[in-house]
C-alpha cells in the first residue's frame, strides 16, 4: 500500500508544514488535468494558502486543484540533437 503524498494532498501538507510558496500547475478539475495543461505557464502559479477548499496563489485567485512541480534547468547533453 502506497501512502506516499501526491498531488493537491501534497500541497496541503507542504502549506500545513509552513511553506510560504508552492509552485504549482493548477486546475479546477482535476490533478491529472492540471499537469496536462502545462503550456507557456498559463496554468502554473505560486500557492501561498489553502483556505475553505480552495487554493489560493499569489494572485489571489482560487482554484480547486494545485500540484506541486519543480522546474530544473536541462544541458545540452540531454537532447537528442541539439542542433
Amino acid at each position: 500500500m502506497d501512502n506516499e503524498l501526491r498531488g493537491s494532498n501534497l500541497t496541503r501538507a507542504m502549506l500545513n508544514r509552513g511553506d510560504i510558496q508552492v509552485w504549482c500547475a493548477i486546475d479546477d478539475e482535476s490533478d491529472e488535468r492540471a499537469m496536462t495543461n502545462i503550456s507557456g505557464n498559463d496554468f502554473m502559479a505560486y500557492i501561498v494558502a489553502f483556505k475553505d477548499g480552495f487554493f489560493y496563489c499569489t494572485g489571489g485567485m482560487q482554484w480547486l486543484h494545485a500540484v506541486p512541480i519543480k522546474i530544473v534547468p536541462i544541458a545540452q547533453h540531454e537532447l537528442a540533437d541539439p542542433n
